[in-house]
Parts: C-alpha cells; structure tokens; sequence
C-alpha cells in the first residue's frame, strides 16, 4: 500500500491522484495541513532523499518566505523545522510505502517505472 503526501489543493498533488487513481494504483492520501507532519518521517525521509530534494524551493511558499528565514536552512536540522512549521514548502507529492520513498514531485515516466 502507498502513502501519498501532499495537500489537496496542490495541481501536481492532483495529477499523481489522477494518474494512480488511472491506474488502479492503491493509495491513502495523508494531507500535510490536516494532519501535519512529524520530525522522525521527515528525518527518515531526508536520510533517503536529502532534505534538499525535500525543500521545494521553486515553490510560492519558499519564495514568500523572509531572505532571512531563507538563509538559515543550511542544514537537515533546520530543514526539518522549517518543513513542519510550514508544510508547504516540503516538495510533494512524497509516495511511500513500508516506510520507503518511492517517488518525490510528479513526473509520469517516473512514476510509469515505479508503479508497474
């Protein structure tokens, strides 16, 4: 079974769900600003992904953020607090399953691969 990460009301969070759902793909949606996030997923996730690749920094959250907010996410540690102050700025979709990332954003060929 997959978890998808996300906010509803993201355009790239609803294309995964079209195409998974297109797919016959089983999911459960775990919505970011419902049920918020906590360090430990995050920590694991940086430790498989990078908590670079986590911080959507092309993203309207990040980039209405203060320059000094900006510059002080030079670390994991701080990465992780920022992400759950602000869930927006975590780079969704995030797709996991038994605790392991399968994919991160939306790229159809990608999730073509992952998702035989």
């Amino acid at each position: 079974m997959y978890i998808v990460y996300g906010i509803k009301n993201c355009n790239t969070v609803k294309n995964a769900l079209d195409w998974l759902k297109k797919n016959k793909i089983e999911f459960e949606f775990h919505d970011y600003k419902a049920k918020g996030i906590d360090a430990a997923k995050l920590k694991n996730w940086s430790g498989q992904v990078g908590w670079e690749k986590l911080v959507n920094k092309k993203g309207t959250t990040w980039r209405q953020l203060d320059e000094k907010v900006q510059s002080k996410v030079t670390s994991e540690k701080a990465a992780i607090e920022l992400m759950q102050q602000k869930t927006s700025v975590i780079k969704r979709p995030l797709i996991e399953s038994k605790n392991k990332v399968v994919t991160l954003g939306f790229d159809e060929a990608e999730f073509k691969a992952a998702y035989k």
